[in-house]
């Protein structure tokens, strides 16, 4: 089968078009003949040699952790029935809170019985890919979050996929949203979600804006999905007795928190550790998502796609930050 690996640490010209065995399905584990595989930021930094304290993944590998696809062939102890059915999932050694993102840039993929979400009728497999991570996380953020007709909600990185998501989510619930993002095409997005404001974080004093937006008093909620700098910055624009949710890395790492200043003003900080907490039902999270999606009650904004042979255009994009909403290679 056709695989993507990369073959080195290095930028997305280590990635390259390969021939590798089909899986082989495990004890209560299936193959999944994958239409789509999701593209995600992590895959890049990793392939970039990033993480690896973190991440046990040594060249060559096969990136990508979430699939959707048609189930061929099932393992010892799994229902033969979900052969034939429509499904997205992780990789079998991807998974919340751990795992390797890996093996899913490929023709075939194996995945865990117990991960698979059998789609919507309406559903199709590019959308379903991108809410494999993105629908869950949104939906357990948006739970921690509280959404109130009377909140305003500051989102950073919103116009990525699960920005986009959140933006609906909290606009849905009756919340204030103001979009935080760099660029005209992400801000006019953001904005047809549902924003009511929006802010480009790239320009100086951008969080003054903010302020400026809530009088002077600050937001509720911060959902920080970009990180490092940016990250820091808006916690400065929370008001007293806040929350900030920090689960995003774009811009270069978890934001480092000012936690005695948070401490002082009552802020409540969850990181991302405590959002995928153990006792989350993340099947459930990830089957309201995809649900949601196909009764078209949840727009997923797939901003570009490209074939399996193209993944180093794909990581090339998302480098450059000129992706939108999810990217997703096609198989």
């Amino acid at each position: 089968m056709r695989v993507i690996e990369a073959k080195a640490f290095g930028g997305p010209e280590v990635l390259a078009l390969s021939e590798a065995q089909d899986p082989v399905a495990g004890p209560g584990e299936v193959v999944v003949d994958v239409a789509a595989a999701d593209v995600m930021f992590l895959d890049a930094r990793l392939r970039g040699g990033w993480g690896t304290d973190f991440f046990d993944i040594r060249p060559p590998y096969v990136p990508g952790g979430a699939i959707a696809g048609v189930v061929s062939a099932v393992g010892e102890g799994v229902d033969p029935a979900w052969v034939g059915k429509r499904v997205a999932t992780a990789t079998v050694a991807s998974g919340i809170g751990g795992g390797l993102p890996i093996g899913g840039y490929a023709e075939r993929a194996a995945a865990r019985s117990g991960e698979l979400a059998e789609l919507p009728e309406g559903l199709d497999f590019v959308h379903a890919a991108a809410l494999v991570h993105d629908g869950r996380t949104a939906m357990a953020v948006a739970r921690q979050a509280d959404f109130r007709p009377d909140r305003t909600v500051l989102i950073t990185a919103a116009g990525g996929g699960l920005g986009t998501l959140l933006t609906q989510l909290a606009h849905k619930a009756g919340a204030r949203v103001i979009a935080a993002a760099h660029g005209e095409r992400k801000l006019a997005l953001a904005r047809r979600l549902g924003a009511a404001e929006v802010v480009d974080y790239e320009e100086p004093g951008w969080t003054d804006q903010v302020l400026e937006l809530t009088g002077g008093s600050g937001v509720d909620v911060v959902l920080d999905g970009a990180g490092g700098r940016i990250g820091q910055d808006a916690l400065g624009a929370l008001a007293r007795g806040g929350r900030f949710l920090g689960y995003g890395n774009a811009a270069g790492g978890f934001a480092e928190l000012d936690t005695e200043h948070a401490a002082a003003q009552g802020i409540t900080v969850l990181t991302l550790m405590d959002i995928t907490r153990a006792e989350t039902d993340w099947a459930a999270l990830g089957t309201r998502a995809l649900v949601a999606a196909a009764e078209g009650d949840l727009e997923v904004v797939v901003g570009q796609t490209f074939p399996l042979d193209q993944a180093v255009e794909a990581h090339a994009t998302i480098e450059a930050r000129q992706a939108v909403g999810r990217t997703i290679l096609t198989v």
